[in-house]
Parts: structure tokens; sequence; C-alpha cells
């Protein structure tokens, strides 16, 4: 056993593992896969990571299951020669002796453990989900066992040389003193997040401003200007929101550091990321669809793949155009006591994250699925709101979008065109990510 995996953090795996030999043999059901997204998103909201860095996260985690599926899997392709700086795993196709559905859960929580703070807390929720993948024969534990360490190996390495790490070592963030550049916001004037963002290695696009947007409108404070006049449209929208719009902004919220504030007490409130809410709408499609282990981790990597590379392409926006937040116009010019239904994000403006990367994975999905798929999004039931239904995946991509607008925190022209922005995104995603025959025509 020490042979195989040699660092003690991973001891507890191996042996939750030995303890299937004696289990009776079944086939792994592709619920497990599910129940490990759903239990990575878990660490994911405990350990509070910004929106971008939880892109990274699920992206890795999620290639190193497919890239351990498709080993077994004729008719599915690897991201090797398609995804930027992917290596080749060593390994051939086909090999005897291998689970692997128990192979790919391996290197996903092997990898995902890797990316996150509370890499015991994700152990532990593993631990009946890898007990459920009886595999009763010795020789095929051992076997698959090395199979998902050496992928997850494959892509560590790969996740080292996006340029993380570098980006960890700059300097902080300069706010600009001209006029109409953002400043942080109400209540916690946090320091800009993730200002580096756009010099990541993308997965699909061919850099971070391949789908670079219109500017946002010139700032002026002229009553009549454009600008003023998207001010002026918050602000009377927020004045004036239904319970229907509070609804649809409260759901798509997703922010994974709410601060309250109570006198001198400040404490977060902690809910899933964009990216979070959108992996858990792909998993529950899959689902519905009754789709198989290598189907369902193929869009759950196509999907992170939108997410990943949307917050590039926005982040590369944000930070270029550095454009100022309706709440400080508002109470600047406006109206100093207003604040926003939704508590303002700690970056740029200009392009909407949730109008593009919900756009991005939209159209990802609905290559996959098609574009009438009705479905049930039941991700924000454990935070006290009801189940929306949605038509089709671009329906809930539109509505999640328009729900930055209804909470305040974005003009019209941010949601526009980070749609278009997104959308560009999800269609270079899938045409140049092709895994099988149905994704990328």
């Amino acid at each position: 056993m020490e042979k195989v995996i040699g660092n003690r953090a991973l001891r507890w795996f191996a042996y939750a593992l030995y303890m299937l030999a004696g289990a009776a043999h079944a086939q792994p059901r592709t619920a497990l896969l599910h129940r490990a997204e759903q239990n990575l998103t878990r660490v994911i909201v405990h350990d509070i990571f910004s929106p971008p860095v939880a892109s990274r996260i699920y992206l890795y985690a999620n290639a190193a299951a497919y890239e351990t599926l498709v080993l077994g899997h004729e008719g599915y392709r690897s991201l090797y020669g398609q995804a930027n700086g992917f290596p080749r795993i060593e390994t051939s196709r086909g090999r005897e002796g291998i689970n692997y559905k128990l192979a790919a859960l391996y290197a996903f929580f092997r990898t995902g453990g890797r990316l996150v703070f509370s890499e015991p807390m994700l152990k532990d929720s593993a631990e009946h989900i890898l007990a459920s993948c009886g595999e009763h024969d010795e020789a095929v534990y051992q076997n698959s066992l090395r199979l998902g360490e050496m992928v997850s190996d494959s892509i560590l390495a790969w996740s080292a040389r996006d340029n993380y790490a570098a980006t960890r070592k700059k300097r902080r963030y300069t706010y600009s003193k001209e006029k109409g550049k953002w400043t942080p916001t109400p209540p916690g004037y946090i320091d800009a997040v993730e200002p580096h963002w756009s010099q990541i290695r993308p997965v699909a696009l061919d850099s971070a401003a391949q789908f670079k947007p219109v500017p946002p409108p010139a700032f002026s404070t002229e009553p009549a200007s454009a600008f003023m006049k998207e001010v002026r449209e918050v602000y009377e929208k927020t004045q004036n929101l239904g319970k229907e719009d509070i609804l649809i902004a409260s759901f798509w919220d997703c922010n994974p550091f709410y601060l309250n504030t109570q006198g001198h007490l400040n404490f977060a409130t902690k809910k899933l990321s964009p990216g979070g809410h959108w992996i858990s709408i792909a998993g529950q499609a899959m689902e519905r669809a009754g789709k198989s282990w290598i189907e369902s981790s193929s869009v759950y990597l196509l999907t992170s793949i939108a997410l990943f590379d949307g917050f590039i392409s926005c982040w590369d926006e944000k930070y270029r155009s550095q454009f100022i937040r309706p709440e400080t116009v508002i109470n600047a010019y406006v109206d100093e006591k207003w604040r926003p239904l939704l508590q303002t994000p700690p970056f740029p403006e200009y392009t909407s994250g949730h109008s593009v990367i919900s756009t991005a994975a939209a159209e990802v999905l609905e290559a996959e699925l098609g574009a009438g798929f009705a479905f049930d999004d039941r991700t924000e039931t454990p935070y006290g709101l009801p189940v929306r239904h949605f038509a089709s995946f671009a329906a809930a991509a539109e509505e999640a979008a328009i729900s930055r607008f209804y909470g305040g925190i974005h003009y019209r022209s941010a949601i526009t065109n980070g749609q278009k922005q997104g959308r560009g995104v999800g269609l270079q995603v899938i045409q140049k990510i092709r895994l099988n025959e149905r994704i990328g025509k």
C-alpha cells in the first residue's frame, strides 16, 4: 500500500478503497459522480474561494475524472492536442483489470484535494462515495488506484503551468484616481479580487482578449449622457422591484462571501459561486437525462472549461476598463442613502461576470442536450430559496444575467455586452474542444 500512496494526506483514501476488497462486486452508479461534484462544491463554499479560483478547481478536478474515464472508452477523445498546453498522458487505452469509474473518482478527489484548503473535509465527504464503488478484486483495485494517481499527477502538472502561482506574487492592485474608475464599495470596502486573472492560461481561448467587448459608455455626470441614463435606469428599477424581480436577484446572487455587519462585528455568510451554480445545473440535467458516466463527465468538463475561460475573458475586460459600480455613482450623484438589493462584489463593473459565464455555460449545455431541454433548478434550496423551472439553458442564462440589473450591481450595457462575450467563449469551447461526435458540430 505504501508503494502506491507515498504521502500521509492520501493514506485515508487508500484505506477506504482497500476496505472495498471485501465488498460485493457492483458497478458504481452514475449518481456517485454527481455526489462527488456536490461534495467538491461544499468544500469550495466552505473555503470561500473567489468565483475565478473556484472555476479553476472545477476545471482540474473534472479534467482528472474525464481523462481517466476516456482511457476506457473508444469514441471519446482526450484533451491532448485540443486544450492549451495539455500533456500527453502516457498510458494505453483498454487496459485489463481496471475499474475506470473507481479510478476516475479517485483522480477527481485527489486532484480536487490538492487545490482546496480543507482537504481533510473533502476526504471525509468522499468516504461514503468511495465505499459505494464495490470492487472485490484486489488486483483491479491496485491497478485502478495507480491509474487514478497517474492521471491526477498529469493534471496537477498541467495546472502548475497555468501561471496561477505567478499571479499570487504580483503586487497589489493600484486604484486609478481617474473619474469613472472603480473603487471599493460598502460595506467592507474589500480590495480588488484577482486583478491579474487575465494572465491565467485559458483552455480553449487563443488569448484572454479574444472576445474583447466594445468599451462601456463614456463616464459622464451630464443628465442627458448615455451613461447617466443607464445609472438612472438602475436606480429607478431598484426602487420599483416586484416580488419576482427580488426572487430572481436572490436566486442568482451566488455571492461566496456575503459580508454581514452588526456594529463592530463583521462575519461572512457563505454561498456557492456563479460557477458552482452552473456545475449544479449541469449535474441536475445529466441526472434527468439519464446520461452515462462518460457522457456526464464530458459535460462536466466542457461546462468547467466554459466557466474557466469565461472568467478569464471577463476579468480581462474588468481590469482593462476598470469601470465604476452603480453604488458608487448613485451615492455620489443621485442618492447618497441608496443601497443595491445585492451586495456589490469587490471588482470592477464591466462586463457582468454572471452574464458572461452563464451564457458560455448555456451554450455548451445546449450543444449536448438541445435548445429545448427543460429542467427544474434546485440549486438554491439549501439557502432557503424555491425550485425554479426553466424552459431551456438559454432561458436560465438570460435570467441569471438580468438578475444583476435587478440586484443593482450592473448597468444594462454590462449585461448585454457580457452576454455577447460569453456567447463567443461558449462557441469557442464547442468548436475547439471536441470530446465526442455530438459536441462541437
